[in-house]
């Protein structure tokens, strides 16, 4: 991968997308000034339709025409790349990671001044404060954010109580439960090993997080292979290899394990809440006990946010806010109605296709209000069927989905190193060291000096 491919590419978030089109041309390309090109990765056949749908009420209420690409989140780096050197690139991009975002900014492709306008219109009050935190670089307004979403620890509650195991939120207790619960065909725990997979770079990042540690620090230097990041290479090493599912595990492989009732515990996003409840017919629960009862694995679940290792200082929770860029190419007024009618009237509409992967970053429409929050708790989730989590899942349960950006930790943005992020997302060589430590490959130490060799590397490319 080039110097300049690796200043413009960023990893997005973790979905199964549909290209709904290979092209690009933003509104300043082609001097429509009332006719956009938005780029999204919410591109599942269903999410599709709901924003076709938003945007059709966006186009009648103010006359701006909106060509939607759905972006495939293996094609995004190419597509990226390309239309920024040929000074096509989309007027808008949804539902971007904080990691693209800043790789946007570092690369001079957002108009951070029509994004500014946004958030200023909108009223930065009406906004979770830590979600324009991580999006701004200094007084720079980066992207305006939009909603986010928690990983998640899941594990059967039903095994757990009938073994006296408390709910694993410590190294130690996820480390025994493994073991204790690893019998009868069923694995103690189940996690991403999937090198070059996003997947696997969150639900590390989630672990590594809770025992204290740190991709980068303030100043630029890479510590991952630090005796805090060692330690977590070693702890998900003894997971996978002595507790876990045979083979490369990746976001199909968890799931399936951990509905087929095959697994005690497993990490995946808020994303999994609907489909653990049997509401989506592509991705429904099928353990032994699901065929009589459907809701067998919902009832029985339960969920820990943050986690802590021997060596963290405070209880930690990988998170991801997902924000709108205005491009630097972009028809900056047409492009602002746009992202200002997707937070304002058509805010709803997009919370509610997805609900249990998006809670509302804009909180309420006046500062300090709490509309959108208080109507978002009552949106039904599902896709194939409809319905409230509340029939599904216990108090308890549905309070983790209110966890705003308040909670999170992240590698490199919260550093200010959101560069370095971005173009690492774009090769993954956290993931690959991952892969090499499950594997037997390397030892913990080897995995943590080769994740360091591989960022170094990456770091001068940007120098």
């Amino acid at each position: 991968m080039s110097n300049v491919t690796r200043r413009i590419v960023a990893a997005l978030g973790l979905v199964t997308v549909l290209v709904l089109s290979a092209c690009a041309g933003g509104g300043g390309g082609d001097g429509g000034a009332q006719r956009i090109t938005v780029w999204t990765a919410d591109t599942l056949p269903d999410r599709v339709a709901a924003t076709q749908a938003i945007i059709a009420r966006f186009t009648q209420q103010t006359g701006v025409q909106v060509k939607l690409v759905g972006v495939d989140e293996d094609q995004f780096n190419q597509l990226l790349t390309s239309s920024a050197a040929a000074g096509e690139l989309p007027d808008v991009i949804g539902s971007i990671p904080l990691s693209a975002v800043r790789t946007l900014a570092t690369n001079k492709l957002v108009n951070t001044d029509a994004t500014a306008a946004v958030v200023n219109g909108l009223g930065a009050g009406t906004f979770d404060q830590r979600a324009l935190e991580l999006t701004r670089d200094g007084d720079r307004q980066l992207a305006v954010p939009s909603e986010a979403w928690s990983q998640l620890l899941y594990y059967r509650r039903d095994l757990f109580n009938a073994a006296g195991l408390p709910a694993p939120t410590t190294y130690a207790d996820i480390l025994n439960a493994a073991r204790t619960l690893h019998r009868d065909g069923r694995a103690g725990f189940v996690g991403a090993t999937a090198p070059g997979d996003a997947f696997t770079q969150q639900t590390f990042e989630h672990i590594a997080l809770a025992n204290g540690c740190e991709l980068v620090n303030n100043t630029g230097e890479i510590t991952i292979a630090s005796p805090q990041c060692v330690a977590a290479f070693a702890f998900y090493r003894d997971l996978i290899t002595h507790y876990s599912v045979p083979g490369t595990q990746d976001v199909d492989t968890v799931r399936a394990a951990y509905f087929a009732g095959q697994a005690a515990m497993a990490v995946w996003s808020t994303f999994l809440l609907d489909e653990l409840a049997g509401l989506r017919n592509d991705a429904k629960p099928s353990c032994p006990e699901c065929i009589a009862d459907p809701t067998f694995l919902a009832r029985n679940t339960g969920v820990v946010t943050a986690l802590r290792g021997p060596d963290g200082t405070a209880p930690a929770q990988f998170g991801e806010v997902v924000s709108w860029a205005i491009t630097s190419e972009a028809s900056a007024d047409p492009a602002q109605q746009f992202v200002r009618f997707m937070m304002s009237d058509g805010y709803v509409d997009w919370l509610a296709f997805a609900p249990e992967g998006k809670f509302p970053a804009r909180q309420g429409s006046t500062p300090g209000g709490t509309q959108f929050v208080d109507t978002w708790k009552t949106l039904p989730v599902g896709v194939d069927t409809k319905g409230a989590l509340a029939q599904f899942y216990p108090p308890e349960v549905l309070n983790v989905l209110s966890t705003g950006p308040e909670a999170f930790t992240r590698w490199g943005i919260t550093q200010g190193q959101g560069d370095l992020i971005g173009a690492s997302l774009g090769e993954l060589p956290v993931p690959a060291a991952v892969a090499a430590v499950t594997s037997g490959g390397v030892d913990p130490q080897g995995a943590a000096d080769q994740a360091a060799t591989a960022l170094r590397s990456i770091q001068n490319s940007l120098r």
